[in-house]
């Protein structure tokens, strides 16, 4: 994990520390600057959806999955793993199962059959775990594990690029083939996007094929994302001037960032994608009124820190 440290602050004071840039985090300040600061600054809380948790579970299970002997990797097994995974993380994070105390509106699957009932009782969680198994037997449509050794799964990579810009985010999976090609894989829960959703995964991408380039020293032959809601997958060879010129895209948006952060000058930008946002409330957009302004960290000079895990 990351090196972590906090400017000068009374005992008992929260810890505070300067963001790095995440995939996420970096497409949000493009997306609205405001939105950065509500998630990367002031840290507001934030509700999941089914649709996120499904995500999580079935990360959660592909990466079970693949610490299994190749044998085991078929599609039975990992719908075995659905339940006790959902358990481990529900007793992790408690407030996960309230999404399900009610039926929320639009939230009732195909899958949802009169009268079954899953963990605890209830329908939807039955009608839940049920979509997940359809991701999953969407992505042994696409591979077959059993052929595959990945060199890892949830790979946590992270780096200061020489321009003082630090990069820090968790892969999904990367393989790495006998002659040392390296393959980038990404799992999207959700359907194939269209143009601007694709370019925002690619810009995910990218910032991984970055962060294992000056690692490694490689630049990786191929960005795999796999979507499990229609079973397409998109592949992508980068080159290294492309590398390069999106390295310093990542160095503009991180100056960009400072200079709002030292300013608090993060302002709104009102778009289509204000729709799913959770602040409203705060935005001035909509009649809300951000929380009073933190100020911007700063650590002594010489120490390097980052924010909890975003992605």
């Amino acid at each position: 994990m990351p090196d972590t440290a906090t400017a000068t602050s009374p005992p008992d004071a929260p810890v505070r520390r300067r963001p790095a840039l995440s995939p996420s985090r970096a497409s949000d300040f493009k997306q609205c600057p405001l939105l950065y600061r509500f998630r990367a600054v002031d840290r507001l809380p934030e509700v999941p959806t089914r649709a996120q948790l499904r995500g999580t579970l079935v990360h959660a299970v592909l990466e079970r999955l693949f610490a299994l002997p190749a044998a085991e990797r078929v599609a039975p097994r990992a719908k075995e793993l659905l339940e006790p995974t959902w358990a481990e993380l529900s007793e992790t994070s408690p407030e996960w199962t309230e999404l399900f105390a009610e039926s929320e509106p639009g939230q009732v699957d195909d899958s949802q059959q009169a009268g079954s009932s899953g963990r605890n009782g209830t329908p939807e969680v039955t009608a839940w775990l049920a979509s997940a198994e359809k991701l999953l037997d969407s992505y042994f449509e696409l591979e077959d594990p059993r052929r595959l050794e990945p060199e890892a799964c949830e790979l946590h990579v992270e780096i200061e690029l020489g321009s003082g810009v630090r990069l820090r985010g968790y892969i999904d999976r990367v393989d790495v083939a006998p002659t040392g090609e390296i393959r980038v894989v990404d799992y999207k829960t959700g359907a194939a996007p269209r143009e601007i959703g694709e370019a925002k995964a690619m810009f995910q991408m990218k910032f991984y094929a970055v962060v294992l380039w000056r690692l490694r020293g490689v630049v990786p032959r191929q960005l795999k994302l796999m979507y499990l809601t229609d079973g397409q997958s998109l592949a992508y060879t980068p080159d290294e001037a492309e590398l390069v010129r999106f390295e310093r895209t990542l160095e503009a948006i991180w100056q960009a960032i400072l200079r709002a952060g030292k300013s608090g000058d993060f302002r709104p930008n009102k778009s289509k994608l204000c729709s799913w946002c959770d602040h409203q409330a705060h935005c001035p957009e909509f009649g809300g009124t951000p929380p009073d302004y933190p100020g911007w960290p700063e650590p002594d000079p010489g120490d390097e820190t980052a924010l909890d895990r975003a992605d």
